[in-house]
């Protein structure tokens, strides 16, 4: 366990009769960028919150880096939580060195660190503003900052990315990876399962509470994708759909499906298009967490 980040173990939580987190169980190695990933009221924000110590788990364990509470090396945490919450009378830069020092952070760090943060999320022009003039997508920015400015090991971020438009949200993006890079670990919750996709190397699903899937993303995709190759064709294709190593075919507008029998090669499928139809293009298709959630889910409800 103390390899982990987050170590959590047959944890449950109930609120009066709804059970928010049932008997979850997940292990968070240590410099990696995790997902907790499913639908709003999975229990992902409740699991959050019993991994840092605001509510407590009905049963089971939880421990972070390596201790039973997050009161040890508190400052070695950071945490964003869903429901955002600043000081919006107070100015921008003495909100990011109040929450700094807080951190046990040097004011001559701070000094020099806040202007390069500011900078880096394109807020260096509002430093000394107070917060509530700042639009709902720069407080979520300033909020990350908050969140990192004291360059914790391990991070919790519960929704990162709500509210933000897609030049911000590459911002924030290329930050938790550079924090992977420098060997820090990155937890985040998100129901935009794309964005998991580009950012995870391992994930957990949940729905309902409980735990559907967790693992390297690479394993859950192989885990879970059929084989199957999107082509664009020229020509008449009726005949793809007899050829001995395909199991069927969907079009998709100019773009085919062409889904392989168990075990088949898909050169020999290239080979046998090549030889009939001019082929634009050909890849693999590997299944999108989107669609492998979606289905997963109803299994599970099925």
């Amino acid at each position: 366990m103390d390899g982990e980040a987050l170590f959590i173990d047959e944890v449950s939580k109930s609120f009066g009769p709804v059970k928010a987190v049932k008997r979850l169980s997940a292990r968070i190695p240590r410099g990696c960028i995790y997902g907790f990933l499913g639908p709003n009221g999975a229990g992902k924000t409740t699991t959050l919150r019993m991994a840092m110590d605001i509510i407590r788990p009905d049963s089971g364990r939880i421990t972070v880096l390596g201790h039973p509470s997050t009161t040890h090396g508190r400052e070695r945490i950071g945490y964003m939580p869903e429901e955002r919450g600043l000081y919006r009378k107070m100015k921008v830069r003495a909100l990011l060195t109040y929450f700094g020092r807080l951190k046990g952070v040097d004011s001559r760090r701070l000094a020099g660190e806040i202007p390069r943060r500011l900078d880096e999320v394109g807020l260096s022009d509002w430093a000394d503003r107070r917060v509530e003039d700042l639009s709902r997508g720069m407080q979520q920015k300033l909020q990350f900052l908050v969140t990192v400015i004291s360059d914790p090991e391990f991070t919790i971020l519960d929704e990162p990315f709500s509210g933000l438009d897609p030049v911000n949200l590459e911002t924030i993006r290329d930050i938790m990876l550079r924090m992977r890079e420098e060997g820090r670990t990155v937890i985040f919750s998100t129901h935009m399962m794309e964005q998991a996709e580009r950012l995870c190397d391992s994930i957990l699903l949940i729905h309902r509470g409980e735990k559907i899937l967790d693992g390297p993303l690479d394993e859950v995709r192989a885990r879970y994708t059929t084989p199957t190759v999107r082509a664009e064709l020229e020509g008449d294709i009726s005949f793809v759909e007899g050829l001995p190593m395909v199991e069927r075919v969907e079009r998709d507008g100019a773009m085919t499906d062409i889904v392989l029998r168990e075990g088949a090669d898909s050169q020999e499928l290239l080979r046998a298009l090549v030889e009939r139809v001019r082929v634009r293009s050909f890849e693999e298709k590997r299944a999108s967490l989107h669609e492998i959630f979606v289905s997963l889910v109803k299994e599970n409800d099925g």
